[in-house]
Parts: structure tokens; sequence; C-alpha cells
């Protein structure tokens, strides 16, 4: 058999799809290259392959079947291939992305391989300048708007840490993340530490803004922990949890404080 069937299709094996091909190597390697330079999970190959792949799978869904369409008869939706690219790279992205501790690592490296999919795509539906104005995009933010980062903690406010207490059966959990949320906050983290039994709940210990529980009444306590993110005032919040029936002790900290 004559290697010569290899070209037969009447479109779709040009030139212009080599440049396309060309152009999807050219950006998405560029990319690969600044994550290679910075050691990142995927580097220069990963990259490029995703890149390279992507404007493959889009070439083949505009040209691949142009010899067992019967006009008329086969309706193809090439778009659907730009869709399942997105779809597909995700067991990619979620390789990269992990836990170390309560750091979520992985994040920025996944983004970059969705985005050289995209990169790819367009090289492959011959939408070259999009392609490359996205290229440079990422470049922009990948230096242009790095050094804001290092301004970021400045306008941060620091994270506030509340240990309440209240009692228990009453539904009081969800009125205290309401009133949080109110108050101008949102919960970062939330941790319980037990509940306790009282047989007195004149022997309960109120810390900083607590408000104690009516003398001699046998109640069982739930305490958790909230880790507060948030620009609201944290003296506004803490009246109107201690003001809360149902809450017998309430107590916060910022940063690494101690509770107090």
């Amino acid at each position: 058999m004559s290697t010569s069937i290899l070209w037969e299709e009447p479109t779709g094996q040009g030139w212009t799809q080599v440049g396309e091909l060309a152009v999807a190597l050219v950006l998405s390697s560029a990319i690969g290259l600044e994550r290679e330079i910075r050691q990142k999970a995927a580097g220069l190959r990963t990259y490029t392959i995703v890149g390279l792949g992507a404007a493959l799978f889009v070439l083949v869904s505009k040209y691949g079947f142009t010899d067992v369409l019967s006009p008329g008869r086969v309706v193809v939706d090439p778009s659907r291939v730009a869709a399942q690219i997105v779809s597909g790279l995700g067991f990619i992205g979620g390789g990269v992305i992990f836990m170390r501790r309560d750091t979520v690592r992985g994040l920025t490296t996944a983004a970059a391989l969705w985005l050289t999919a995209g990169v790819g795509a367009a090289a492959g539906a011959g939408l070259g300048l999009l392609a490359l104005l996205t290229t440079v995009g990422y470049f922009v933010v990948a230096y242009a708007l790095r050094p804001l980062t290092h301004w970021m903690p400045a306008l941060r406010t620091p994270p506030v840490t509340y240990r309440i207490e209240y009692l228990d059966g009453r539904g009081l959990l969800r009125t205290v993340l309401d009133v949080c949320t109110g108050a101008g906050f949102f919960v970062a983290s939330f941790s319980g530490t037990g509940r306790h039994d009282h047989s007195d709940s004149r022997d309960l210990e109120a810390p900083q803004g607590a408000q104690a529980p009516e003398a001699g009444r046998l109640d069982r306590t739930v305490e958790v922990v909230l880790t507060l993110h948030g620009r609201g005032n944290v003296n506004d919040l803490t009246e109107q949890l201690v003001a809360t029936s149902g809450i017998v002790a309430v107590a916060y900290n910022r940063a690494d404080d101690e509770f107090s």
C-alpha cells in the first residue's frame, strides 16, 4: 500500500494546519519553560504536550471526518471537542493539587495547565492572535502582577479565633454562624472540642466576653473553635455573641495570641 494514502484527505493536512500546530507548540513551550525555570510540579514537557495535544484534538474535530460524512445526513458540531478538552484535562489538574498541612498546593499549576490547553485549542482553531495574546497575558499575570503579592499581607486583616461554649440541643450552632457572617466575617475553619456535662452551671468559668448561665441549672454544653476572616468589628461581634441566648462562654484571640 502506498504511503501516499496518508495525504489523500481533501482538507486538514496542509501547511495551514502545520502552522497552527507549530503556533501551539511554541506558545505552550513558552509557558512550560517558565514553569520549568521556577521548578514547579509540571514543567516544559508537560505543558508542551498539553498545548500540542489540545491543538491536535481541535484539528481532528475540524477535519478528521470529512471522508465519512454525507452532506445533509450527518451534522457535526466541532465545538463539542473544546468542551471535552476542558473536562479531560481535569484528571491532570487534579493530579498536581495536594494538601500540605493547612495549605493547598498546586492550584496555580493546575490553572496554568488549563490555560495552556486553551492556548493550544485556540491555535488549532486558527485563532493564532488570541492564542498569542493569551500567552502574553499569562506572563503579565506571572511576573507583572507578582510584586502585588508582597503588598497583600499589609491589606489583610489578621484572622480571629473564637472559642464559644453554648447549650447543647438548642440548634445554636446555626445561630452562631449567622451572627458571625452578619457581622462581616466568614468562617475559614471550624472544629468542635467536645461536649461537657456540668453538675451545676455555676462551676462554669467564663473567659473574656462570657455570659454566665443561670445558677442551679443542669445543662450539657458544646464547645467549638471558629477561625474567622473579615473586616468586621470584633468587639461588636463579641457583644452579639454574648447577648445570644444559650451561649454561656465566649473568648477570642487574634493570630497567635493566647486566649484571654
